[in-house]
């Protein structure tokens, strides 16, 4: 990406995945002229480091986006509400990690390695997905092409990460008490974490299912254009400090065996085959930690059912689920202007 360079706003900048958007910018070497970084008003002033160079956090408001090319907006939806109309009017191209627009018909919801043909439209807005959606879809994607997926059974290992750098301060605090002697405290979390899992913390809705699962389930209909796929997820919280797990259990139109699902998904962008029975290697959130790809493994058959397929799937909540995903739009909209 020699040549050109952008004026870069990350929105969020203090929070989790707003140091991951920097520290992926540094490390994919995207062509950043001049960083403009924006976060509430309590942390403008304070500095945050880009490539070796401390800077000033500004306060986030609307005429911070004059001269921006591309935005990245991860300070949640009420944030991206208010303030992504400001960035489109100035003329930059918004991607907004927050839950604001992904349901929005007439904005895409984009995982570059799934649907990333929607981006030669050159939309202005786009939305990042929920982040146990992205990881799921990089998994499902090349399955679904050869097959043609049908339901999806999902049960979700999410790590602290997935409530930002508080909840992570708070679980390693809590491993930290108990092994003092102390009885661990929740704050950020409803219960303990530490030794403990528990139905993840968002709100139930009327149909039963808390709000993360209801996300999954519309943002994955809605990135593989699949509006009546039968999916039933259960999303947990787990004493992980970083990248989130997921056992799924796929049905397609038609059969898919073990080998030919290990071909396709060793060969898959945005996918590491980790899959060696011989040696109880699979997908681990410890290996996922870090990584841009995807991993997924414990490929096997459902009994009687030559159309389904169990399998288990890591990812970086921060990298995948977040910060990468959406430097990786960013950078295919530059490579189709080229």
């Amino acid at each position: 990406m020699a040549g050109k360079t952008y004026h870069v706003a990350v929105v969020g900048v203090t929070g989790a995945v707003g140091q991951e958007i920097l520290r992926v910018l540094e490390r994919r070497k995207f062509p950043v002229g001049e960083l403009v970084p924006l976060a509430s008003e309590r942390s403008a002033g304070t500095e945050t480091v880009f490539a070796g160079r401390k800077q000033k956090v500004r306060k986030l408001e609307s005429a911070a986006f004059a001269g921006v090319d591309f935005a990245f907006f991860s300070a949640g939806a009420t944030r991206s509400r208010e303030f992504v109309p400001a960035a489109l009017k100035a003329g930059a191209v918004v991607i907004d990690n927050s839950s604001a627009f992904r349901m929005d018909p007439g904005v895409p919801l984009v995982v570059p390695e799934v649907n990333g043909d929607l981006l030669q439209k050159k939309p202005k807005l786009i939305a990042n997905p929920n982040c146990s959606a992205a990881i799921l879809a990089v998994a499902l994607a090349p399955l679904h092409r050869s097959a043609g997926l049908e339901s999806v059974v999902v049960a979700t290992y999410q790590s602290a990460s997935g409530a930002g750098a508080k909840a992570m301060a708070e679980l390693e605090k809590q491993v930290r008490d108990h092994a003092a002697g102390k009885e661990p405290q929740a704050e950020v979390f409803p219960h303990v974490l530490a030794f403990n899992l528990f139905s993840h913390n968002s709100p139930v809705g009327p149909n039963g299912y808390n709000e993360e699962e209801n996300k999954m389930v519309e943002e994955t209909r809605k990135i593989f254009g699949l509006p009546d796929l039968r999916m039933v997820p259960t999303c947990v919280r787990v004493p992980v400090p970083r990248a989130h797990s997921e056992a799924v259990v796929a049905r397609f139109a038609k059969p898919l065996s073990v080998g030919e699902a290990k071909a396709l998904l060793a060969k898959a962008e945005g996918v590491r085959l980790v899959d060696e029975p011989a040696k109880n290697l699979f997908p681990m959130p410890k290996h996922a930690s870090g990584e841009l790809d995807v991993l997924v493994g414990r490929i096997r058959e459902v009994p009687g059912d030559p159309r389904s397929l169990a399998f288990f799937v890591s990812g970086d909540q921060l990298l995948k689920g977040a910060a990468w995903n959406a430097v990786q739009i960013a950078e295919r909209l530059i490579s189709s202007r080229a």
